[in-house]
């Protein structure tokens, strides 16, 4: 999910999602637990975000997309064509845009949550598609394809194990020890927030390298 800062101007369309993103900090989460999602929600709107998710109504992206709606926040999902009829049920919440698959999905979300710096990730305890995800955009960053920060709202300890499992890598030798860095593991929403504030992507990163947008030439 991506989170987008309020401005005074007015440029939220209802029903066309036409949000000026240049002039937005925005905050992608990828939820997976029931922990603490309205309490996200709210953290959300309070510190001056909108919300860019995946754009289920169901299960746990639709309780924090409620939440951010509920409480006043900008909502917008990206469904892939496919997942629509098991992810949405009823009336969408805020504006949806519909893709052709996972891909262009996650690519719009990282795209949605604003061209460097302004951006970041918030990840919840989850399953497969939460690894994934989560492990996808940690690769993006390494690869300085963006450097919006990767927050692990990390409750009772639950990413501990992939902690370890970073720190037996750049032991053996797989990750620079920097780049252990390109994750910020945080036990409160509160916390979570307060590192987008202070958060600085690794210099240890593939700094060389240039990605260009395939439709645009802004570097991502």
């Amino acid at each position: 999910m991506t989170a987008t800062e309020q401005r005074p101007t007015n440029d939220y369309t209802p029903g066309h999602g036409l949000i000026n993103w240049s002039d937005r900090l925005n905050i992608n989460v990828y939820p997976s637990s029931q922990m603490n999602l309205l309490e996200l929600g709210q953290s959300i709107v309070s510190h001056g975000y909108g919300l860019v998710y995946g754009g289920g109504t169901k299960g746990l992206m639709g309780c924090v997309a409620q939440s951010v709606s509920k409480s006043g926040g900008h909502v917008i999902g990206i469904t892939p064509k496919a997942l629509a009829p098991v992810e949405v049920s009823g009336e969408a919440i805020g504006s949806n845009i519909e893709v052709p698959d996972m891909h262009t999905r996650k690519s719009m979300m990282n795209e949605k949550a604003g061209h460097s710096p302004a951006g970041a990730f918030i990840v919840l305890p989850g399953g497969y598609g939460t690894m994934e995800e989560l492990l996808e955009i940690t690769t993006w960053s390494q690869l300085n394809i963006h450097s919006k920060p990767i927050i692990l709202l990390n409750i009772r300890g639950y990413f501990d194990p992939l902690l370890l499992w970073i720190d037996r890598a750049v032991e053996e030798g797989f990750l620079a020890a920097g780049n252990r860095n390109i994750l910020v593991a945080c036990g409160t929403v509160d916390e979570a927030m307060a590192q987008l504030a202070t958060y600085e992507a690794p210099t240890s990163r593939y700094m060389g390298l240039k990605w260009t947008h395939p439709t645009s030439t802004d570097i991502i």
